[in-house]
């Protein structure tokens, strides 16, 4: 059973409907330990009172905002709430707004809403709000208070439940101002219709369904096949600081980008020619149809699934150099670089 880490209700116009707030992200990472190179002891940590040094235990430890220094005024987590009860238990919608509106880079952090009740009315509610949202195509605007921090947020609404997505305000987000981004008219940087078209086509070869569970963290499997190989080795307790060859210089060759978009269509209008006549002819073996999967799926696949997802400017000119000095291989697909979609699209969609 989920735990609610925060309770109180979804307030709109005269509308309130009693929710609880539910973690929605789990990050999947590995967990390191500090250690002291010395004898590789593990580093701890622990909370202690910095007059006497003796360790404090944590239900000893209470909160307080210090007015003067060395003076603290002590607060509770009811003096909190206290502050302002309506503001600490409601999710007060002020706004309805198209949530193609919202940039991406505003949305932060997301949390499941689920209702607080079993009663009809509730239910009612919920669904309606969903509802509506759902057919509006809006998404409610929010404050919310979460332990002693006000927060913008958006209701969003994602299949059967309603999503709390924790958004940043606008003075926490940094201007792109000193970033130098290609600006101004397409042919003053040398981009020409015939490229610009070659570009849409193979985005839209490239284009499929939003399936997440297509993607994994591929990199936790390296990284613990090295760790794996670092452990058959003996070698556990000597780190490799043997320095590491970027992938590529700064800089970079001038490239043929349109040869290069040539036959990145080629490669991709190719596979997809093969996976359909794969489905269309029947196997006559399980050594033929073995064939068909190391020509096409599997090289493309491999190859598209080992491309990083976003590329410098030197990587490209890097990887474009190298392509350029060796022939297309027939069946096989460039790496991808085309973006993911942005959170608040799929948010809107799903």
């Amino acid at each position: 059973m989920a735990r609610a880490i925060w309770k109180g209700s979804i307030s709109f116009g005269l509308v309130n409907i009693p929710v609880g707030l539910f973690t929605a992200a789990s990050p999947d990472e590995l967990s390191f330990r500090q250690l002291d190179r010395r004898n590789m002891s593990p580093i701890g940590y622990r909370k202690y009172n910095k007059t006497t040094g003796d360790e404090v235990e944590s239900e000893e430890i209470v909160k307080a905002y210090e007015y003067e220094s060395g003076h603290y005024v002590v607060l509770s987590d009811e003096d909190l709430k206290r502050a302002n009860p309506e503001k600490t238990q409601t999710v007060e919608i002020t706004d309805f707004v198209d949530m193609d509106d919202i940039k991406p880079v505003y949305l932060d952090k997301p949390y499941y809403l689920g209702p607080i009740g079993k009663s009809k009315a509730v239910s009612k509610g919920y669904a309606l709000l969903r509802e509506a949202l759902r057919r509006t195509n809006k998404v409610g605007i929010a404050k919310v208070v979460i332990r002693s921090r006000e927060y913008l947020s958006a209701v969003i609404p994602q299949d059967d439940v309603l999503v709390l997505e924790i958004l940043r305000y606008p003075n926490e987000i940094r201007a792109a101002d000193d970033l130098d981004v290609p600006q101004g008219e397409l042919t003053d940087m040398g981009i020409n219709e015939r490229e610009l078209e070659m570009a849409e086509r193979l985005i839209e070869g490239m284009t499929a369904e939003w399936e997440p569970e297509r993607y994994t963290d591929t990199y936790r499997g390296d990284l613990m096949q090295l760790i794996q190989a670092r452990i058959e080795s003996g070698q556990t307790d000597a780190p490799d600081e043997t320095p590491v060859d970027d992938v590529a210089a700064e800089g970079g060759d001038v490239i043929d980008i349109m040869a290069l978009l040539k036959r990145s269509v080629e490669a991709t209008t190719g596979r997809d020619r093969i996976a359909a006549d794969t489905e269309r002819r029947p196997r006559k073996s399980k050594k033929a149809a073995a064939e068909v999967d190391d020509f096409d799926l599997g090289d493309a696949d491999d190859a598209v699934e080992a491309a990083p997802a976003k590329s410098s400017k030197p990587a490209k000119a890097s990887a474009a150099k190298e392509s350029a000095s060796k022939p297309a291989a027939k069946g096989k697909a460039a790496p991808s670089t085309a973006p993911a979609k942005p959170r608040g699209k799929t948010a809107k969609t799903a």
